[in-house]
């Protein structure tokens, strides 16, 4: 025990450690407040979806020698996030249907443009490090930990002020509509926050990891909670303690970030599903 702890200080004395907890902690808590919502309204699969879509387009930023991704990668994805949960009860395409055809063509397109168009000798190495997040999280310059806090603030403090209108859409939209708010306007904005967190969460766990990371806390939350606040609360606390230990194994024994992450959220649900499957 001693030699963790000895190893984990040492560790910690590199700036590039901090900065992986940091960006870490905070994107799974935001990934987590808008989990509860994206379950309950049956869109759990739209963050695989947007993930390939931010994968596509990240793709495009990379032909056309974008200087940051995420100048092309946030706008389309903001857009695909708005689309499809905007027009969801509307469109000839339902969500699910939607979200399967838009994420296997971002997907398809991506990866050919990266083949096509390559920049690099190791495409395959470029492809699986943008899908599962391989070391990305161990990279980062303190810019991008200051984007990642900026973001993550904005997010958490829209989900505090809107939060009685997301709980209303989140439960009965319909009814929401009839008492006069504007449940579109607030459709957008859980969309925009949801395509800022896929964006952010790509960096942590890869495009293919990313609705894990939002949707298993949740489950596991619910597994406990009755009430949408405190699935809320318990949803954040489960993901930033999951991440934080995800990314301490992950340091300590050399696995991949992204997988050792979800891997522990997948503990904690099943731990929960066996604890409260009797009741």
């Amino acid at each position: 025990m001693q030699d963790i702890v000895n190893k984990l200080a040492f560790y910690f004395e590199y700036p590039f450690v901090k900065y992986a907890v940091i960006v870490g902690v905070l994107i799974a808590l935001c990934s987590s407040l808008l989990g509860v919502t994206l379950v309950l309204k049956r869109y759990s699969f739209i963050g695989d979806g947007l993930s390939h879509v931010a994968f596509g387009a990240m793709a495009i930023g990379s032909v056309l020698h974008v200087t940051s991704n995420t100048l092309v990668t946030m706008p389309v994805t903001i857009i695909a996030a708005v689309l499809l949960l905007r027009n969801s009860n509307s469109a000839k395409i339902k969500g699910d249907a939607a979200i399967a055809m838009i994420s296997v063509a971002a997907l398809a397109i991506g990866y050919m443009l990266m083949n096509i168009f390559s920049t690099s000798a190791n495409v395959s190495g470029d492809v699986c490090s943008t899908l599962f997040g391989s070391t990305s999280i161990l990279t980062l310059k303190q810019s991008e930990v200051t984007i990642c806090i900026v973001f993550s603030i904005i997010v958490i403090a829209l989900f505090i002020l809107f939060y009685n209108r997301i709980f209303a859409i989140t439960f009965d939209e319909n009814f929401a509509k009839a008492t006069g708010m504007k449940t579109g306007f607030y459709n957008t904005l859980v969309a925009i926050i949801i395509a800022v967190i896929i964006v952010l969460g790509m960096n942590l766990v890869g495009s293919l990891l990313i609705s894990a990371l939002i949707i298993f806390p949740s489950l596991s939350a619910m597994r406990w909670m009755r009430s949408f606040k405190g699935v809320v609360i318990l949803s954040a606390c489960l993901s930033v303690i999951c991440a934080f230990l995800g990314i301490i194994i992950s340091i300590l024994y050399s696995t991949p970030v992204g997988a050792t992450i979800v891997s522990v959220d997948m503990i904690v649900y099943i731990f929960s599903y066996l604890v409260k499957r009797g009741e």
